[in-house]
């Protein structure tokens, strides 16, 4: 079955309207197409780039956000190419790190910022780090979210049971994986259905490069929080907090309890939310 596009966008909708703030939906354009940021908090506070994680969209902060935009501008951002409400518009997607930094660089440049702080989750980890240590000059501070492709590598039993739905994306298998993944943990209806019609979105393979080595890491400047989360399936949630409190000088580590990878940002959000906003505050 191909990608329900009606269905996916009033999946992304209705996730959108539980945001608990106003949101003001931004159509950016930049050379890749246009993107969709969904904006909150008090115009002139500090900027926020929110980056979410593979599969997952610009929507899906909604356990977060009240939070967050008490204090930041908060911009959720859908990534270009991906599923959500961004449109290349028959333009050429970023095949490299650098087309994914220029687009990036386009979306700050559109929104008026000139610096601010990333948080990212998942994938949206790895963006963010990338971009820290590629545009210094852009990045005041940046909170990782058990980032993979970070630290350390994933799991071969996460692999194996991604295989499928890679191979075949359907709603069903994401549903499926997701169930694994967590346990069986209780998630959201709305976000789960949300994710499961995203699985189909006919995306490009995502751009991606490899770990930041030692060197990169010890000359980042920029304030850095790193949250694995205990019961990640995705990779090992001990090595990736001793390679992080080795490697990042300036590095808070705080591990989650009692959630996996694709629990975050949305499962138990008290004690991410608290995290981050003592972290954003200093």
């Amino acid at each position: 079955m191909g990608f329900d596009r009606s269905a996916f966008l009033s999946a992304y909708d209705a996730l959108l309207d539980r945001w608990p703030v106003p949101v003001d939906p931004l159509d950016l354009a930049t050379p890749y197409g246009t993107t969709r940021v969904n904006a909150a908090g008090p115009p002139g506070a500090p900027p926020l780039l929110l980056l979410h994680g593979g599969g997952a969209t610009a929507a899906g902060w909604w356990a977060n956000v009240g939070e967050l935009a008490r204090t930041a501008r908060v911009f959720a951002v859908d990534r270009i190419g991906e599923a959500g409400r961004s449109d290349p518009a028959g333009r050429p997607r970023p095949r490299t790190v650098e087309d994914l930094h220029g687009w990036l660089d386009a979306v700050l440049d559109a929104l008026g910022v000139d610096r601010a702080d990333l948080c990212g989750h998942s994938y949206g980890g790895w963006i963010a780090l990338s971009y820290a240590l590629r545009r210094p000059a852009r990045v005041s501070r940046l909170a990782l979210l058990d980032p993979t492709g970070c630290f350390t590598g994933f799991r071969l039993p996460y692999l194996l049971h991604a295989a499928p739905l890679l191979a075949r994306p359907s709603e069903r298998r994401a549903r499926a994986f997701l169930a694994w993944e967590t346990g069986g943990a209780p998630l959201d209806p709305d976000w789960v259905r949300l994710y499961g019609l995203a699985a189909a979105f006919p995306a490009a393979r995502p751009v991606t490069g490899p770990r930041p080595g030692p060197a990169a890491l010890a000359a980042l400047d920029a304030p850095c929080l790193v949250l694995p989360a205990a019961d990640s399936r995705s990779h090992d949630p001990h090595t990736l907090a001793a390679r992080a409190t080795a490697l990042l000088p300036r590095a808070r580590v705080r591990t989650l309890a009692g959630v996996s990878h694709h629990g975050l940002p949305h499962l138990h959000p008290a004690a991410l939310n608290a995290e981050l906003a003592d972290f954003l505050a200093r």
